[in-house]
Formats: C-alpha cells, structure tokens, sequence
C-alpha cells in the first residue's frame, strides 16, 4: 500500500482473562476479514493448547481492511498473552507498532499485569487507548474501574470507552479510535531499508517463515537481506501478509507488518529482535534489539526410552525458533540417561513447553523437579551456576550460596490482606510497601525467594482472596542463602532424578513429604523397597514399601511345622538377593506429583 496515511499498526494488552482474544474476534467479524462460514471463537489463538486452556501463548499478526468515512484503511492487529510467563512475548509486539489498547475487565478491575504491561506501552512511548471490556455482566462496575484507571494511571474519564466484546458493544466506536487516535507509520519507501524482526515459525516445507514490521525502504521478493546482529546474508524467496491466512504479495512497504521465507533451515540462525537490512545499502542505524530474557526455572527433560533422544533434539530445536525466551542444553542424568536441561520463564511456561513437545512431536517425556538457578562462591573466588542438584559442588568448597530473588506484587481485595502477608512472611518474604487502588483493591509489594514462588505461591494466594487476587512478580537480583541438597534413596542406591535443592530451614519438612508421597506411588514389588531421603551422609526421612506376599505354605496340610518353616526361609533368601540384585520401577507418575511438591 502506497499511502501510509492509512495504515495503523497496534496491539492488544491486557492481564490475562481479560478478553484480548475476544476483542480480536470482534475486530476481524466487523472488517469481514474472516469468512463467516471458517469463523470460530478465539480465532487468532491457532495452536490446540491455546484453544483448550483458553489462553494465548503466542503473539499472532493479522491485517483488517477497515472502511471509515470512505476511505480504505489498513490496521495491523497483534494479539498478545497477558499471563507473567509471557511478558518477552508482549514486549516483542510493542516494538512492531505505535498504539496499543488497553484492556480492563470492568469486573475484575485493574490487576498486577495490567500495571505492568501499562509500564511497558509507556516505555516503548505508545499511544494508549484505555477500553473497559465485559460491561455486559452483572457484576461488572463500570464506574469504580473507570475511577482505578484515572487514579492509578492518569487517564481522563473522557478517554476511556465501554465495550463488551462477547455481544459486539461498542467495538465499531474502537475501529473508529483506531483510525483516529493512533499515528500513521513516518518511515518512507526511499530510505533504506529497516525492518525489525518479531517474530518467527518453522514450516517443515518453507523453512523459517520471519514476520517482520517494516519501518522504513522496501523489501521485495529476489532481494538480498543483511541480519545486521547475526551478520548474515540470504535471498528473499516469498513475501507475504496475514489475512489471518498467509497470503503472498510482491513487496512489503514501509509501515507494513508481513512475513518473509528466505529457506533459512536451521533455526539456530535467527536471533529475534534483529535489524533487517539490505547488505548493498545497509540502514545507519539500526535496532538494539530484544533485551534478552533470563530463564527463571530450570528442570531436566528426558525422553522416557532412550531412542526418542535424537527425535526429541530435532523438536527442542524447532521449539526453540518459535519460542526464544526457553533455552536449552544437553545433559546427562546417571538414571535416567541422555536429555536436555532446560530454562524457562515459569512454571507455567515450563508446561506448556512440555505439552508442546508431547503433542506436536509424539514424545513421551519424564521431567525432572523445577528448581531455580542458584548461584556457589567457592572457597578459591571462583562463582559458580548452579542449574541442577548434581551441579552442586562438593560442600566442603562451598564458602557462600546465592538464590535469585524477585520482587512480587500482589493486587488484592482489602479484606484478604491478612492471609496475603502471612503467607508471603511464611515464604521468607520482606514487606516493601502497600498502596491503595480506589477503595477496596490493594496493591502489596513483597520481596521474596524465586524459589518459594515458583511452583504453588500463586494457586494459594487465588485460593485466600477467593479468586480476586492477580500476582506478578519481577527479578531483582541475587542475595546469600544457606542452601542445602536433599538426596534420595531407593534401597540405598541414590535417585538423581528426584533430588532437590531446598533452603536448610525447609529441609526436613520437605523430604519428610518427599518420602511420604513416593511411598503412596511406589507399587508394591516382589521385594521390601527402602525409601530414604538425607543430606549428605545424615539420613533425615525414611519409609518402606512392603513386598508382594506369596503364601508358600498354602498347599501343606497339617504336618510338622519345620516343613512351612524351610519353606519361609527359602522365600525370605530369594528375596532378600532380589533386593540387592532388582531394580526398582518407579511410575511415571511419581516424577510428575514429586514435580507439583
């Protein structure tokens, strides 16, 4: 398109659950963008796990045509996650476009993500159109959300609109802001060419399909390309748009969000956030690119039967392209052999990754438990990562152990501040400070152990406030720890799998139900099986499986007592060598409901 008057480019941000993907439905009925017949609810959310939990996991492109005051105009749509796992991904759509609206529920109010990605629309210095969604249900206050977004971020009561997306309401008044509040692209065709590059898949046919927001010059198909970071060089061999359905055309403009396949096969050669350019005319000045993400949960995965270790490399490979913010390395684990040890953003990222790899590559998978990275001082001033229980050096030349903290805010209603800070006291956390949101919302800041937030903080915390509490939580940097490595012990051969990394406070009460739980999932075998768990060479928790019991005696009849006697011996032998000499299987199960604790 040649007028870039008449484009728009923006997004959608909200907490989760608060109707982005609904919004997006919306949007693509009223321009018609989607045949009625092919339409269905949560139409940009494409991938199964999406549809099925109801979230979005992946920022999505699409292009409306949109006809306002006779004039064709051009808005390019990008859907974006509101869960805390998926900030990289809000973060990379901000820097595609110039407007972003705002979503809130008018039921649930302002919450935790909505303050952050509010932060982040400002940093990225982006007109911001404030929408209340779900003005439709009875329980929806209007008035009082309207005041949240007055006080807590300035907005005036005149700037925000009203809109329920389930029925329609006020979405045509949206199009129409969109048109007038949100700036045209400024790039021009004449310059060279700067493209910035957020987003990518993997098409087992086209290779790495790029998606790309074009901010100044052109790109068409036969061009070469520059990879300005990567300093690589490759011909562009399609060119397309998303109407949600990729279509081909012959060149993306400047201002325009399309994709581009140049048969790029090996996904390690793309870093998101990378400067397109051309490589006879390179732009002067290209993008910084994406802050890189920090993994903030660490566990092992592995294929359950040594074969599937070259297919589940292949998948990790091709996950890794659509989904920069997981990171991976190659591992070995004494019980469970060859695998990966994975980084990730969440505990949540972490199942859905797991998911991913199960569904859409045929695995079946054993995880190991999620821990934190912690950090060792040796004795000689060496600093060493400690990603895994067995990456932990040898105790002795230990002199000082660090653990990520993070600063945690907690958006809830008054009368659960109670149970709030109790439970954020009983995690070791410090209060920072507490701030009201209108009359009956508060905002909570507490700063806490990454580990003690990772794997239930958030399900308690929903449980305390009944639902109505949002969480969020960001890391601020590393501080001493006294750290200590649970082992476990199945008839005293150690389980690498399920060792743990727990603070010494917490080390007793943590393998007690460690042994507990493994004792309730073991089945019984043909032999006693010892369950124990300790800390270096001092056992700290202990249980036994009792063995299967064959009745041996049961053909003899009456008789001399010595006869059922020799025979009790007999069995007792043969299961003691059984002990020493047997394996104990453990289900698959045990692994996951370990993994929860």
């Amino acid at each position: 398109m040649s007028d870039k008057k008449r484009i728009r480019n923006f997004c959608i941000i909200a907490h989760i659950d608060h109707g982005k993907s609904t919004v997006a439905d919306r949007f693509l009925q009223m321009t018609q963008s989607v045949d009625e017949r092919k339409f269905r609810e949560q139409m940009l959310d494409s991938m199964e796990l999406e549809q099925e939990r109801g979230i979005t996991i992946k920022a999505k492109a699409v292009r409306l045509e949109y006809e306002y005051q006779g004039e064709e105009y051009i808005l390019n749509l990008i859907d974006t996650p509101g869960h805390v796992d998926f900030t990289y991904e809000v973060a990379k759509s901000l820097k595609a476009c110039e407007g972003v609206i705002l979503l809130v529920d008018a039921s649930q109010g302002v919450e935790a993500q909505t303050v952050v990605n509010f932060y982040l629309a400002l940093e990225a210095d982006l007109r911001m159109i404030p929408v209340l969604n779900k003005i439709d249900l009875p329980n929806a206050d209007v008035k009082r959300t309207t005041e949240q977004l007055c006080e807590i971020f300035g907005f005036r009561e005149n700037e925000i609109s009203a809109v329920s997306a389930k029925d329609g309401t006020g979405i045509p008044q949206i199009l129409q802001r969109i048109v007038e509040e949100i700036p045209s692209p400024s790039g021009k065709d004449s310059l060279p060419l700067k493209a910035v590059l957020f987003d990518s898949v993997y098409d087992p046919y086209k290779g790495v399909i790029l998606f790309l927001r074009v901010f100044d010059g052109k790109i068409s198909v036969g061009d070469p390309i520059l990879f300005m970071h990567q300093q690589k060089t490759y011909r562009v061999e399609e060119v397309g748009i998303f109407l949600p359905h990729i279509e081909k055309t012959d060149t993306l403009a400047s201002g325009e969000v399309g994709y581009i396949c140049c048969h790029i096969k090996n996904p390690e050669e793309i870093d998101m956030g990378d400067t397109v350019t051309n490589p006879d005319n390179p732009t002067a000045d290209p993008f910084e690119g994406y802050k890189k993400i920090s993994p903030m949960v660490f566990c092992g995965i592995f294929p359950s039967s040594p074969k599937d270790y070259p297919p589940l490399r292949k998948a990790i490979e091709k996950l890794r392209l659509s989904d920069p913010s997981f990171v991976y390395e190659p591992d070995n684990i004494g019980s469970l052999g060859y695998g990966f040890r994975c980084g990730f953003l969440g505990l949540l990222h972490m199942e859905i990754v797991q998911e991913r790899l199960e569904r859409e590559h045929d695995l079946d998978l054993i995880l190991t438990s999620p821990n934190v990275m912690y950090k060792a001082k040796l004795k000689n001033g060496e600093m060493e990562k400690v990603e895994s229980p067995h990456q932990l050096p040898d105790e002795s030349s230990i002199e000082e152990m660090f653990e990520p903290y993070v600063t945690a805010t907690i958006v809830t209603p008054l009368d659960s501040m109670d149970p709030i800070c109790e439970l954020s006291k009983a995690r070791r956390g410090e209060f920072v400070k507490m701030d009201y949101l209108g009359k009956d919302r508060l905002s909570i800041v507490f700063e806490l152990p990454l580990s003690e937030v990772i794997v239930d903080f958030y399900d308690i915390v929903k449980s305390a406030t009944k639902g109505y509490a949002s969480f969020d939580y960001e890391f601020i940097g590393y501080r001493s720890t006294k750290i200590v490595k649970i082992d476990v012990y199945f008839n005293r051969k150690k389980m690498d799998a399920f060792s743990l990394l727990v603070h010494r406070e917490k080390a007793e009460t943590k393998a007690r139900a460690v042994v507990d739980k493994l004792k309730e999932l073991i089945p019984r075998q043909m032999y006693e099986v010892g369950i124990q768990a300790g800390i270096g060479s001092k056992i700290i928790a202990s249980a036994k499986v009792s063995a299967l019991k064959k009745n041996v005696t049961a053909k003899c009849y009456g008789g001399d007592i010595t006869r059922k006697r020799k025979l009790w011996e007999k069995q007792k032998k043969g299961k003691k060598k059984m002990k020493q000499m047997g394996n104990v299987s453990v289900p698959q199960e045990a692994f996951l409901e370990v993994l929860k604790m």
